[in-house]
């Protein structure tokens, strides 16, 4: 018989803790989740107060076997899942499946997976809080209700296997609304005029001040006009202004912060972050990392000083407590800070170290001293106008924390260049080296990224540290919303140069549009939004949202009756879509673009059943309408007629090539050659479907067959050696299968490969 067990949710979390625990101690994993809501009808008895019906899912039925067994030998269990309102949910399912008493079950909580933390959340034992899980069931229920009825809305007025949620569905709007802002977003061009200034007359020994004119010119009439005047003028130092400043450093990680910073910093998605940082706190490497507090423990505190002082220097150390200001903190009670201060680097793959030394940096930073800087603003002005030059510069005086870490920003501006001014006295003159007039246009809110989403939906209140990742997961697991790179267009800038008294003018380009990892609405999501904010207005409203994330807070803190608040919102909500699905209209999002220039016939783009579609004609009297799938990057609200027909070219014939036909067409994977009953893919970015040639066909063709040969080491017929990304291996019948190490591919026989084969399918198996 066992004395303790202890029950967690995961199996490396089990593994950490039990090196903290003595020989009295077994500690077994749940592996999350051991109940959930009967898949089964609704799954919650609305007529009996919501009352939920849970069900032990069939991959959990042998974990919660092995559990009651465990149980069965033990004199004491311990629940040990994580301290959120999730895990308090697992720790009262765990419970309830094993029969234990609520009284007598011991529930231990910790925020960092340290022997401290393990023997004093052992010593301090609780039971586990029903508030708590009340609000994680009210989360639930009432996220099933919104799914469970709206989804055959869905079904029956735009498309069937269509689904919404609570909180994904105002994530979408977010991003719909954002595109239709860029969509409507028309660009103004300006000029802006900059100058480098000389202190001397002469180039020798003349140092060199950048400086900006304080006005933008509306066109290129204005801008020629000003430089002439640049030219004729005479410069002079108008005034110097020194303004001692400080840098504060950010607070310790939240799990937002963390989220937008490993983006930002290391290219990480949500949901990589939130693998790596359970990965991490797992392994007992840093606290927990579900949290929208910024706090840290006097303990983090105290070890954070000496570490800065051991490293920097008493100088370097100032200890700050910050106070959380995120709308209904509620999750775990400290910031993610590292669980030892003084590692300031840990053993594990590389996506662990560079998340795990990202942590460290901010946390030891937002414990050191304020970075002291100089902020020199030189203004200059000309004697036959009212425009003024104006130079920044910024001078560090101490460091501080910036020695460090410095946090990014969403946006990096590339414009604003902070130089090191020379010396300069009030009314000294200054000649102009070149005056430059560039065109510079507007441009639209950016497109959101992952970072900068969680980042929005957290100033709303929307959601919760645990919430973030799965949400934006799933509106692009259901197609609502795509994650790509754009490779942006070109566009003609003008650029005026006043130089030695001559003004030129030149041609430019530069891209515009480009973007990395932004999240675009697709035609589906734009409709499915647009049914929602016309039919269900509150499922879609931020402060809606808002609010209800706040009634789950109030039921954690015992404030609100959980079925209480579930009867208030699902009267109304209920109502409403018994009252959408009485409405005849389906929803498609259709435009009429206009008729066809030699048919006359009507062009439409619409949502079809299989996506969105252009269709020419009408099946009016018998006659057949022509159908052609958009393309990936085109929207059924923004697509033109010229755009539309051009789809209806494809698939097109390039030609012969040694009596076969190459046609050139798109499909679900893009643009593509179909040659000989073999397919390949188009260059992104490089090649067009509509107007590639022959030659380059052929060109494409010869590249992959030669790639193609490079690749197969062996051929044995059914088998094959090919050369890989990471080396050779076998495959067979659309399997593939490694190599043993030291396996001499030279003298591999048939009867090898088979047995190599047989040996991993054996193993699988």
């Amino acid at each position: 018989m066992v004395e303790n067990l202890v029950i967690v949710e995961s199996p490396a979390k089990a593994k950490t803790i039990e090196k903290f625990l003595g020989k009295d101690f077994r500690v077994v994993s749940s592996f999350g989740h051991i109940r959930d809501l009967a898949k089964k009808n609704l799954g919650i008895d609305i007529e009996k107060d919501f009352r939920p019906e849970y069900e032990i899912p069939q991959d959990k039925v042998k974990v919660v076997n092995e559990l009651r067994k465990a149980a069965k030998d033990a004199k004491n269990i311990w629940i040990a899942s994580d301290e959120d309102r999730e895990g308090e949910a697992i720790a009262w399912h765990v419970a309830g499946v094993l029969g234990l008493d609520l009284e007598t079950t011991r529930r231990i909580v910790f925020h960092e997976i340290t022997k401290d933390a393990i023997a004093s959340a052992v010593e301090n034992p609780r039971k586990i809080d029903m508030n708590l899980v009340n609000s994680q069931q009210a989360r639930r229920i009432l996220d099933r209700l919104v799914g469970f009825e709206i989804s055959p809305v869905l079904w029956k007025k735009v498309q069937p296997s269509l689904s919404a949620g609570r909180v994904q569905s105002v994530a979408v709007r977010l991003i719909v609304d954002r595109e239709r802002e860029i969509i409507s977003f028309k660009p103004e061009s300006s000029y802006r005029v900059t100058s480098l200034f000389r202190t001397r007359d002469t180039i020798k020994e003349s140092a060199v001040i950048r400086a900006e004119a304080s006005k933008r010119f509306p066109d290129e009439k204005e801008a020629e006009k000003f430089l002439q005047q640049c030219n004729l003028a005479q410069f002079a130092v108008a005034g110097i202004t020194v303004k001692p400043g400080t840098r504060s450093p950010a607070p310790p990680f939240t799990t937002s912060t963390l989220q937008q910073e490993a983006y930002r910093k290391l290219g990480f998605s949500v949901a990589q972050t939130m693998t790596v940082a359970q990965k991490l706190y797992e392994a007992g490497k840093i606290t927990y990392m579900r949290t929208d507090s910024t706090n840290l423990s006097k303990l983090a505190l105290a070890k954070s000083r000496e570490v800065i002082v051991s490293l920097f220097g008493e100088k370097y150390s100032k200890t700050r407590q910050y106070v959380t200001r995120s709308k209904g903190a509620q999750e775990a009670h400290e910031a993610i800070r590292p669980a030892y201060p003084d590692n300031s680097e840990i053993q594990g793959n590389q996506n662990e170290k560079k998340l795990y030394d990202l942590i460290w940096k901010r946390t030891i930073a937002s414990q050191m001293a304020d970075a002291i800087v100089e902020k020199t603003t030189i203004s200059i002005n000309m004697n036959n106008s009212p425009v003024t030059f104006n130079a920044t510069g910024e001078v560090v005086k101490f460091d501080g924390f910036l020695k460090v870490y410095t946090e990014s920003t969403d946006t990096e501006n590339t414009d604003e260049e902070k130089d090191l001014l020379p010396p300069v006295e009030k009314d000294m003159p200054l000649y102009y080296n070149v005056v430059s007039a560039v065109q510079k246009y507007t441009q639209p809110s950016p497109r959101y990224t992952e970072a900068s989403l969680v980042k929005k939906l957290e100033e709303l209140g929307i959601g919760r540290p645990s919430t973030y990742a799965p949400t934006i997961s799933t509106i692009q697991h259901r197609g609502y919303v795509l994650k790509e790179d754009r490779p942006g267009e070109k566009r003609q800038i003008k650029l005026y140069t006043l130089e030695k008294g001559k003004i030129t003018s030149t041609i430019k380009s530069e891209i515009t549009g480009k973007e990395k990892s932004k999240l675009f609405p697709q035609d589906i999501g734009m409709i499915v939004n647009d049914f929602l904010v016309e039919n269900f207005p509150e499922i879609v409203d931020f402060n809606f949202t808002a609010e209800v994330e706040e009634q789950f807070d109030e039921i954690a803190l015992g404030k609100l009756k959980w079925t209480v608040m579930l009867h208030k919102f699902y009267g109304p909500f209920h109502k409403t879509v018994e009252n959408t699905l009485e409405k005849k209209n389906r929803q498609t999002g259709g435009r009429v673009l206009g008729n066809h220039p030699e048919t006359g016939e009507p062009v439409t783009v619409r949502m079809g059943r299989f996506g969105p579609v252009a269709q020419i004609g009408n099946a009016d009297n018998g006659a057949k309408p022509r159908y052609a799938s958009l393309t990936r990057n085109q929207l059924i609200e923004t697509i033109t007629l010229e755009e539309a027909l051009r789809l209806f070219s494809l698939p097109r014939s390039l030609g012969q090539a040694e009596d076969s036909e190459i046609i050139v067409g798109t499909g679900k994977f893009g643009p593509y050659l179909r040659y000989r009953n073999k397919f390949y893919s188009l260059k992104k970015g490089v090649d067009d479907p509509y107007t590639v040639t022959l030659e380059r066909a052929l060109e494409i063709i010869r590249e992959k067959d030669e790639n193609e040969k490079k690749k197969v080491l062996k051929d044995f017929g059914d088998i094959m050696l090919l050369n890989g990304r990471y080396g050779p291996y076998l495959t067979r019948e659309k399997k593939n299968y490694r190599l043993p190490k030291g396996t001499d591919i030279e003298k591999l026989t048939k009867e090898e490969c088979v047995a190599i084969i047989e040996k991993s399918e054996k193993k699988t198996k």
